[in-house]
């Protein structure tokens, strides 16, 4: 995204941490910046639910150290949303959920430790569905986030907060989770980019389930270099359980390979369809024309049939369990809870033993696949939804090309099949539709391939850029 006449705000996080680091902009000056939009979008946009009243004194620490000639840190003065399901020591983390309305931690998840540790400043936090269970961002505590680019749409979910406030600056950087594309549906809707990076990548510190491998924790942000910039502050495996590390390679360098851009001669995949859902063929045809727009930089891209759509019931059975680990602690209270968490609960509560392994041969299955058809292509691009932002009120899309949908979750099927592969995936804006919404592109990465999936991500935003959502 260029920087441009962009306001303080709006610019990106790079540039911000290279003007901060220079003595051009001062923390506090970022931070009063963000505020602002807070202050001008918020109301109808509903992003940020609660501001972390000490961020003003973080920013002021921060200048402190800096005029006492410490080195700024990656992330020096770059306020960032966190995702209301991720603990803050001393701001109320309520999980988008009733129960937990007044929660305030006692400690930072490692994922907030690293952003302070790396200079960033913790502006607050943003909105979720109840404990991430939708793909469209409402809780009965905070009610719901809006779509900046036409707040009578959805933000996309769950991290529908984090989208939204950095499409108007709010925050410089998001992070955020994803479990069946909770990073990737709201960046598409929102028109930034998102990466579920491989599981363990980013520890997700605190968690009720140590072996859990189809979450993940990841960053979100205006532009892919922004991104990269995030994962190099908080990457590697952490010091206390789960001790997953999917890549003990010392040294990785995302921001480096963002620079440096894609290696010459990609050969890309582009899928249309995965899922066998059908999609919108407006939203299909910007996605086509963003991968076909590659080869103009020497790519090569063939477009190739891939049918993952076996990959549905697999994921609603592992996602089934994955609810019953993590909410234990609250299945005396199922009833309290909001009809998409209660129902996934209660869903994987019903599931029998075999049909869980069944699951995780067929996800075994599934990713062999998926790596078989990677063997001659270095990426495979695909559209990130089926379709385009719908009403804000609604819990999900009812059709897909005049077929009725049967469940809130089918509609991100396109997103949770890649899940299961355990790959990194980027959402990138490909470009805008008719009516001027974003549209995003899912680009799929081999193994532990953070740095190439983030340099075509960088590559297609140069591509295809679609400036800001109106009257931001």
């Amino acid at each position: 995204m260029p920087v441009g006449d962009a306001p303080i705000a709006l610019l990106p996080a790079a540039e911000l941490r290279r003007r901060v680091g220079a003595g051009d902009l001062s923390p506090t000056e970022v931070l009063l910046a963000c505020l602002r939009q807070v202050g001008r979008h918020n109301d109808q946009i509903n992003a940020v639910v609660t501001l972390d009243p000490t961020a003003m004194e973080q920013a002021r620490d921060l200048e402190r150290r800096l005029a006492a000639g410490e080195r700024p840190g990656l992330l020096c003065g770059l306020p960032v949303g966190i995702k209301d399901t991720t603990p803050v020591a001393g701001v109320r983390t309520t999980y988008g959920s009733p129960l937990y309305s007044d929660h305030v931690p006692r400690e930072d998840a490692l994922v907030v430790r690293r952003l302070r540790a790396a200079g960033a400043v913790i502006l607050g936090k943003t909105n979720t569905p109840e404990f991430a269970a939708g793909g469209n961002t409402f809780n009965e505590v905070f009610g719901s986030t809006r779509n900046p680019w036409n707040p009578e749409l959805s933000a996309g979910g769950s991290t529908g907060g984090g989208a939204a406030a950095l499409a108007t600056g709010m925050i410089a950087l998001a992070e955020g989770t994803d479990l069946g594309g909770s990073l990737r549906v709201p960046a598409s809707f929102c028109g930034v980019t998102g990466l579920r990076p491989s599981p363990g990548l980013v520890p997700t510190v605190p968690t009720e389930w140590p072996g859990d491998d189809l979450s993940v924790t990841g960053p979100m942000a205006r532009t892919a270099a922004d991104v990269a910039l995030m994962l190099q502050a908080v990457w590697g495996p952490a010091d206390e359980p789960p001790r997953r590390d999917p890549d003990r390679r010392a040294g990785r360098d995302f921001v480096g390979a963002v620079e440096n851009g894609p290696a010459p001669g990609l050969r890309i995949a582009y899928v249309s369809d995965p899922a066998g859902l059908g999609t919108d063929p407006e939203l299909e045809g910007v996605c086509r024309e963003a991968a076909e727009a590659l080869t103009g930089t020497g790519a090569r891209v063939e477009h190739i049939d891939l049918d993952l759509s076996g990959g549905f019931d697999t994921f609603l059975t592992l996602r089934g369990r994955w609810m019953v680990k993590h909410h234990r602690a609250r299945m005396a209270r199922l009833d309290e809870l909001g009809e998409n968490l209660a129902g996934n609960i209660r869903s994987g509560l019903a599931l029998f033993p075999e049909e869980v392994a069944a699951a995780e041969r067929a996800r075994e299955e599934l990713r062999a696949k998926v790596l078989g058809v990677l063997e001659p292509y270095d990426h495979i691009l695909t559209p990130c939804v089926p379709v385009p932002p719908f009403p804000v009120g609604q819990n999900y899309p009812r059709r897909i090309g005049g077929r009725e949908l049967g469940s809130y979750i089918e509609w991100i099927a396109p997103t949770f099949v890649l899940t299961l592969t355990g790959l990194p995936v980027a959402c990138v804006p490909a470009g805008t539709d008719a009516s001027g919404l974003p549209v995003g592109i899912q680009i799929v990465g081999r193994p532990n391939c953070e740095e190439s999936v983030l340099a075509l991500a960088a590559l297609v935003e140069r591509l295809r850029p679609i400036g800001r959502p109106p009257g931001v």
